[in-house]
């Protein structure tokens, strides 16, 4: 700990001791960047990790500018230690059950019993990957089979790939694969027939078709094998799937924040939910503009330092009588 200063402890004497100007839940890249840039403004935080990150069972992180390729278990060891560098920063284990809001502020009940309270909420929480129930597949996630071409799609370059699913979101991952990565491309559909719409799109990029139900999923990494209900088997140098996701928590619901018909908090520009005091980055999140929310560690870190920077605005602007 290397900064010392008398406005924060000032600050939590006045308030009794218990209570801070902000809480991050949540410690991916929005939620460590968030209590990274709260700590600078000297703000007393909280940030508090369930230890559970969405990107775990990724070997890389890309798209982050001088970290490319860093593995996530790194990447997040050396935000850690970046915030060890504020004195006003508590990172904590643990997950939060509950919470509800007071005249100024928040109450937070934590699984372990404990009860915090803050004067501004960040969450981060993120969504949760619910992979279609194929035997293999799961245990393959984020290790030879992907969600996302952005974040791995070099890596399976000029192989011969899959796509697994049949929503016409999975008919456009087919397609922007075939586009960018390979010329060997095959959309199995597990057992649903595209339209003929989406036939003679997937047919015009060469993708090919394979109906039959996948009964499991075998091999590892570069050799991946997929069995089916009825004819051979198919070897795929790496499968791609865009799975169902759903939010980590249910803290959003509970403050009465407003959900977009995907799942995602709404938020607007400054990362505010339709709760006042509430803030809501990464993943979990998305403006509705949009027309899905960014998986991209780069973005998640730009989101929580958004929310920070604007949640800091609103303390300031309370405490001066702006």
């Amino acid at each position: 700990m290397s900064e010392t200063s008398t406005a924060p402890e000032a600050r939590e004497e006045a308030d009794g001791g218990g209570s801070f100007d902000v809480v991050v839940v949540g410690a991916g890249p929005a939620g460590l960047n968030a209590a990274l840039v709260s700590g600078r403004q000297r703000r007393r935080v909280l940030l508090i990790d369930s230890g559970r990150p969405r990107n775990a069972p990724s070997p890389e992180v890309h798209m982050l500018l001088g970290r490319d390729g860093v593995s996530p278990t790194a990447l997040r060891a050396a935000a850690r230690a970046d915030l060890a560098a504020y004195a006003t920063v508590e990172v904590r284990a643990g997950e939060v059950s509950d919470a509800r809001a007071l005249d100024a502020g928040f109450e937070l009940v934590l699984a372990d019993g404990r009860i915090e309270r803050t004067r501004k909420l960040i969450l981060a929480t993120g969504q949760v990957d619910v992979p279609v129930e194929i035997p293999g597949l799961a245990e393959r996630f984020g290790r030879g089979v992907f969600h996302c071409p952005f974040c791995h799609g070099f890596e399976t370059r000029d192989r011969a790939l899959a796509v697994v699913g049949s929503d016409p979101a999975s008919v456009m991952l087919a397609l922007y694969v075939a586009d960018r990565f390979s010329h060997d491309v095959v959309l199995a559909t597990h057992g649903s027939m595209p339209t003929d719409e989406q036939r003679a799109l997937l047919a015009k990029a060469d993708v090919a078709l394979r109906d039959e139900e996948v009964t499991s999923i075998s091999g590892e990494p570069g050799a991946l094998t997929l069995e089916f209900a009825a004819g051979p088997a198919l070897t795929r140098g790496a499968i791609f799937h865009r799975t169902r996701i759903r939010q980590h928590s249910a803290l959003a619901a509970r403050l009465g924040c407003v959900h977009l018909p995907d799942g995602c908090v709404r938020v607007d520009e400054f990362q505010r939910t339709s709760a006042p005091g509430v803030f809501a980055a990464g993943d979990m999140a998305r403006l509705e503009a949009l027309p899905d929310p960014l998986t991209f560690v780069v973005t998640a870190a730009a989101d929580g330092a958004r929310a920070a920077v604007w949640a800091d605005q609103e303390l300031f602007r309370a405490d001066t009588g702006l």
